[in-house]
């Protein structure tokens, strides 16, 4: 007994000194998906004042590919000493795995650091169609279930989850039209090829600032700071909420005194007022949470779309 009491002793020794003398070498930010996106910002940036404020060298990486689920792979896979952070997000977090099988759970292999930001999605119509306000599309969707045509970035993705927990909410059936992106499910809905859609508020900003679309509604639970004059999907189905999120997360097992550390320093990061407001430019809500916070939501996450994906059946295919 005394020699296993003396084994954990100075493991936790070891853990703190590991913590103390953190970061030795450059930190890598794995960013699992093509450059140029939102995620991309949002990780560059955070590499970029991380720099900043405290001197480490971080450098990010591009990781894209399968379904943004190859880079959470390869961060599962890294060694657990705190130097190959991932942006986790919604679907390559808490959907893909939901939806077919990859080589990571992200409850065993990962561990949660800093959940950063969440962004509500937007539901659309065409600027020439009929329907004024999401309670007539989904009035028209139950008088003449699948007579509504949605587009949306592609099979399983968040917003196509988040559109089938509307019409199991809502009571409707509408039929799915999945894209390879949202920048050609928009076009065919400008067209007049799709009744309905739903996006990412970054995706679909600039489109609906020319006029060419009329946004309905955001799937926040409250309205969005960026468009306070426009309802939520709960103004008109009670409790409903769909958001994206984005985390760091690391290999499950870092040494907690690290993961602290490391969430001390990105919620620093979080709250500089510039990092707030070019965040808010990309749709982005700012979150300070604890490793711990961000567990917890992670875990309600799961459990919340395991419960949509069972319902409505969604597949990869």
């Amino acid at each position: 007994m005394v020699r296993k009491l003396l084994a954990v002793a100075a493991m936790a020794l070891a853990c703190a000194a590991q913590a103390q003398d953190y970061p030795s070498k450059p930190i890598r930010i794995i960013i699992p998906s093509t450059p140029g996106g939102g995620t991309d910002y949002i990780g560059r940036l955070m590499g970029s004042k991380l720099h900043e404020l405290n001197g480490w060298a971080v450098v990010p990486e591009n990781k894209p590919g399968a379904g943004t689920a190859l880079g959470l792979a390869e961060a599962a896979r890294a060694p657990a000493q705190g130097y190959d952070l991932v942006i986790g997000q919604s679907d390559n977090v808490t959907l893909i795995p939901l939806l077919m099988k990859v080589s990571y759970d992200p409850i065993k292999d990962l561990a949660p650091v800093a959940l950063v930001a969440t962004t509500p999605m937007v539901l659309l119509v065409a600027e020439s169609s009929p329907y004024k306000s999401l309670p007539e599309v989904i009035e028209a969707a139950r008088k003449d279930p699948n007579k509504i045509s949605y587009g949306t970035s592609g099979t399983g993705g968040g917003v196509h989850i988040a559109m089938e927990m509307l019409q199991h909410s809502a009571g409707v059936k509408m039929q799915h039209v999945p894209y390879k992106g949202s920048a050609p499910a928009l076009a065919d809905l400008m067209g007049g090829h799709l009744q309905f859609a739903g996006s990412s508020i970054s995706s679909a900003a600039s489109l609906i600032k020319a006029g060419k679309v009329r946004a309905l509604a955001t799937t926040g639970l409250k309205r969005s700071p960026l468009t306070p004059d426009l309802p939520t999907v709960s103004e008109t189905v009670p409790g409903y909420e769909a958001t994206i999120w984005l985390g760091v997360m690391a290999p499950k097992g870092t040494p907690k005194e690290v993961v602290t550390y490391l969430n001390a320093a990105i919620n620093k990061v979080i709250n500089l007022p510039e990092v707030k407001e070019a965040w808010l430019k990309q749709g982005a809500i700012p979150l300070v949470k604890t490793p711990e916070e961000f567990d917890a939501y992670l875990r309600k996450d799961i459990d919340k779309w395991a419960e949509v994906v069972k319902v409505s059946g969604a597949k990869v295919q």
